[in-house]
């Protein structure tokens, strides 16, 4: 099986966009506080596993960002009928300075960046050349028409539990007292994920 944390599926020699310019140009201010944090990354259009790690060193070069942990990466099946391709899914543990809207403000920027590098058209919904979302900020829960708090679809996608289970198996989804663990064991129908890499040859068994 490959190494899901080297290489990529078809590495093109693209050079990254200068990293934390358009970051440090907003002068983000930060709460003066560190929380822990986790962000789920996803893309199943092209490279998909090259994009996901473009979008794992932006965020290490964003200041008031500290990356801690790394999931191995997944392939999970496509839900429902709007995507087709199969995603790379992985989750990153951080801690950051940020406050909630910072850091959509930081991620909204990678993945337009992402979408600028490769000349992709951001907004289209069967292709996603990366999505980036926040699962978990400390154990704080918001409400609002641009963000919420815990990611509202968690608790029903597999592709997000099972790198949280790798990393962070014990956290407990706020105002739940359900571990991730046991949410994930209570999912009903959960689709399927494999470690990237494994599931070419659970197909030909």
């Amino acid at each position: 099986m490959s190494d899901p944390k080297s290489g990529s599926e078809n590495s093109k020699g693209d050079a990254l966009p200068e990293p934390g310019k358009k970051t440090g140009e907003r002068k983000l201010r930060g709460n003066k506080r560190r929380v822990r944090s986790y962000i789920g990354l996803g893309s199943n259009e092209g490279d998909r596993l090259g994009y996901v790690q473009q979008a794992l060193q932006l965020l290490k070069d964003v200041k008031g960002i500290k990356v801690l942990e790394t999931s191995s990466l997944y392939e999970a099946e496509p839900i429902g009928d709007v995507y087709t391709n199969w995603f790379v899914n992985a989750v990153v543990c951080i801690d950051t300075e940020l406050s909630p809207f910072e850091l959509l403000d930081v991620l909204k920027d990678i993945e337009n960046r992402l979408y600028a590098l490769h000349n992709k058209e951001s907004g289209k919904v069967k292709e996603r050349v990366i999505d980036l979302d926040i699962l978990f900020y400390g154990q704080e829960v918001l409400d609002s028409v641009d963000l919420k708090i815990p990611h509202p679809r968690l608790l029903q996608r597999a592709f997000a539990l099972v790198p949280l289970l790798e990393i962070a198996p014990d956290i407990r989804y706020p105002g739940l007292l359900k571990s991730v663990a046991e949410i994930h064991e209570e999912l009903p129908e959960p689709e399927q994920v494999y470690l990237f890499g494994t599931r070419e040859c659970d197909e030909r068994d």
